[in-house]
């Protein structure tokens, strides 16, 4: 009985072209999948655009590192200084203290009554100005959760974390508080202080400007472009039947000399509009230079 084997293939020089470059075309397909999960899950490959783009100058970002900032300031509230470059020379109330440190926290849940998670800072300095910093985060914060403590039966979530930044000597504190009763919207307030700790004064958002030789006409401009985007949006989205907190493009809280909070690293200033300071609102909008 003859038996007859089945040729061996021999693979041509074009088939292990087409072979390799299919294997190449899977590999990077497959590494690809890889780092879109991860940007999504982790937030890893914008947490590298953002040290790039707080590296530009400040007022010299492109489009992509204004967007990449503004992607991150949520995730900024470490309740610690997130970069300190300051002189040794400043007269603190406690020697042994940080410039700026944690004076309060609070996590506690009564069932049905409030849910807490209060962290609240207070600026370790020995200056008039900053002793009125301090009596106002305990006026606006702390008294809000003393209150709550004395509550019953109203459903509370009450949450405060704060960030601070120190360089060149300009002390920049923001505090953020996230307020919710029952079934009204949650409300989201940003309170921020900006000080000179070598001249010992309150900062504005034109001293800043003035620091940096930014014009002032540009930022106004800046500000006005990037709200007229917010107010475009909250349109579109109420077409769709969506309720979204309007914005009055002739109102004067976009005025520089009324853009009160602002927090400032080295080379960024983010300018902020937390509607919720005044009104019953989680909307904000942030403006990046």
């Amino acid at each position: 009985m003859n038996v007859t084997m089945p040729m061996k293939h021999k693979f041509t020089l074009r088939d292990k072209i087409v072979y390799i470059t299919a294997i190449i075309v899977c590999l990077l397909t497959l590494v690809t999948i890889i780092v879109i999960e991860v940007r999504k899950d982790t937030g890893f490959v914008e947490i590298l655009d953002t040290v790039t783009a707080e590296q530009a100058a400040l007022g010299n970002k492109t489009e992509e590192e204004i967007n990449a900032l503004k992607g991150v300031i949520n995730s900024k509230f470490n309740n610690n200084i997130e970069k300190k470059s300051v002189s040794t020379n400043i007269k603190k109330i406690d020697s042994t203290k940080d410039v700026i440190c944690t004076a309060l926290t609070t996590e506690e849940t009564k069932q049905g009554s409030y849910e807490l998670n209060v962290v609240l800072p207070v600026i370790n300095v020995n200056s008039e100005i900053i002793k009125k910093y301090n009596k106002e985060i305990d006026s606006l914060f702390k008294s809000k959760l003393d209150a709550i403590l004395k509550t019953n039966g109203k459903n509370i979530v009450y949450n405060t974390e704060y960030v601070a930044s120190i360089n060149d000597n300009i002390l920049s504190l923001m505090i953020r508080a996230n307020f919710k009763e029952g079934s009204n919207a949650q409300r989201t307030l940003i309170k921020t202080y900006n000080y000179d700790l070598n001249e010992n004064k309150e900062l504005t958002l034109s001293d800043i400007l003035k620091k940096n030789n930014i014009d002032e006409n540009n930022v106004k401009q800046t500000i006005q472009t990037e709200i007229q985007k917010s107010q475009q949006r909250v349109e579109g989205l109420q077409k769709v039947g969506y309720s979204v907190y309007n914005r009055n493009l002739g109102d004067s809280r976009y005025e520089i000399k009324n853009s009160k909070e602002f927090y400032c690293t080295s080379n960024t200033v983010y300018i902020i509009y937390a509607y919720g300071n005044n009104d019953p609102t989680s909307e904000m909008d942030v403006v990046v230079l």
